[in-house]
Order: structure tokens, then sequence, then C-alpha cells
């Protein structure tokens, strides 16, 4: 099975961050810019957090706080679990799961290189099976 170098090799090394101490407004309006569900809250290239819309939705909206005056670092989900870039795709998976969250950051050497969302994960399986079935038909048709 793939790896997650492979997958950042085919969809990108973007990191989209945003500063703990922005407030949330900030964080939509960059995730609808760039159309992602999360970013990272990162501060001197260190990540410190996570901010996802499960965050706002659940931290904001439900408990009547207002996204212009909350900061961000009140509502990230803290110390997120990274991966490496040779980290398997299943490894992943389960971490994803498991863990209950849909972003892994990856670090190499002390720095954030990307990050990988279980959407990616998902879509390489299927890749993955595609390719294989495809494999396995022209064998079975040899």
């Amino acid at each position: 099975m793939r790896q997650v170098k492979h997958l950042l090799a085919s969809k990108g090394s973007n990191v989209y961050s945003i500063d703990p101490n922005q407030p949330v407004l900030e964080a939509l309006q960059r995730m609808a810019e760039y159309r992602i569900g999360a970013l990272l809250v990162m501060r001197n290239k260190k990540l410190l957090g996570i901010i996802s819309e499960r965050d706002y939705a659940r931290k904001v909206i439900l408990l009547g706080q207002h996204s212009n005056d909350t900061p961000v670092k009140e509502i990230m989900s803290s110390a997120p679990v990274s991966v490496t870039p040779d980290e398997s795709i299943e490894a992943c998976m389960k971490l994803c799961t498991e863990g209950r969250f849909r972003h892994l950051p990856v670090e190499q050497s002390g720095q954030i290189v990307g990050v990988i969302s279980i959407g990616d994960l998902i879509k390489a399986v299927i890749d993955d099976q595609a390719t294989e079935i495809k494999q396995l038909q022209r064998y079975i048709i040899s």
C-alpha cells in the first residue's frame, strides 16, 4: 500500500495555517477561500493545534459564542496527532478512525510538510483497489 509521501506528491503539500490569537471568523474565511475543512494553528512554524469546521459548530455555534470575538486558541483541538511521510495509508486510516478526527498534519524533521484528510485516504484506497481489480482482470483474461 502507498505511503503519505505518495499522497502529498499527487495532491500537493500546501499547508494552510492561522495564528492562535486570530478570530475564529478569520479561520472560517480562510477555510472557505481555500475550500478546506480545517486549518493548522501555528506560531513561528510550530504546530499548536488544528481548528476545523466541526470545532466551530460545536464550540462556537452550539455554545452561543461569536466567531468575531472568539480567538482560535479557545476552540482549537490541541496537540494534534501527526504522521511522517513514510507512514502507510492504512496506518493513517486507523489513526483517524480510532481518534475520531479527519485531518493529519504531516511532519518531517520537526517541520510541517503537508496535511492529509480522511477524504485523501479514502480516495487513495479506492484508487489502489481499482488498480488491483484491473490487474486481476488482465490476469484472468490472459
